[in-house]
């Protein structure tokens, strides 16, 4: 019965704790991908390089190098390299264009860093995954801060926000009228009719905002100014 490794047991762990850590930030900012995503990526990244590493008959630590007499030595480094492409594909999942707007591109980032953290936790590297996790989610609370407070003239405190309503037919106008007073740029508005009751209709919008305190103003004077279903207003902003 092979024993139990426990050095590759705690790399396990770091990468679930470093995953946990840069998951968090996402999760609590609302953010499409969030503590179990980044949790996952961190993970499967280190079990593939530790797979990669020592999953195989051929491969390499420090100066021993074990070679099979078959294939020659292997290249420890090719199922690791398939991680940083092969996290686009999830990242990508991740960003989400409307118009000319593009959303998503700091958690697609956040994802790709955490992937890298959990490669450094899987090849034992563990100043290098503790540190890059320490940066990153300073980066990700302190920047964010540096952005709203010191830059105002940057543009980064024009918020962009997602309105769907489902209210009565009669009401579309009343709504579009007030909603164009209220915020600083409306965009992508739409109206349909709900098949299975025509007369009410799911209005769509997004739209631009200086000032997120109007937000709840918005939110309850739509609820006053019509008789609808149900309303929601979702940040669209990374």
């Amino acid at each position: 019965m092979e024993v139990i490794n426990l050095e590759l047991i705690l790399r396990l762990f770091l990468a679930l704790i470093l995953g946990f850590a840069l998951g968090l930030e996402r999760e609590l900012t609302n953010k499409y991908a969030g503590l179990r995503t980044h949790i996952l990526v961190c993970l499967g990244a280190c079990v593939f390089t530790i797979l990669s590493v020592y999953g195989f008959p051929t491969f390499a630590i420090g100066d021993n190098v074990i070679i099979d007499q078959a294939t020659g030595v292997r290249d420890t480094a090719r199922i690791a390299a398939q991680i940083v492409t092969g996290i686009g594909f999830i990242g990508a999942g991740t960003v989400l264009r409307n118009g000319p707007m593009v959303f998503g591109l700091t958690t697609a980032a956040t994802l790709w860093i955490a992937a890298s953290i959990g490669m450094a936790c899987g090849a034992g590297m563990y100043d290098i995954a503790i540190v890059s996790t320490v940066i990153s989610v300073a980066v990700l609370t302190i920047i964010r801060v540096f952005e709203r407070r010191i830059l105002p003239s940057s543009g980064k405190q024009i918020k962009r926000y997602k309105v769907s309503i489902y209210c009565n037919g009669n009401d579309v106008r009343a709504i579009y009228d007030y909603l164009v007073t209220r915020v600083d740029d409306m965009r992508d508005f739409t109206s349909k009719k709900l098949i299975e009751n025509p007369e009410k209709s799911k209005i769509s919008a997004s739209f631009e905002l200086s000032n997120k305190k109007v937000v709840n103003e918005i939110y309850y004077k739509l609820g006053d100014i019509t008789d609808a279903d149900s309303v929601s207003i979702q940040e669209l902003n990374d």
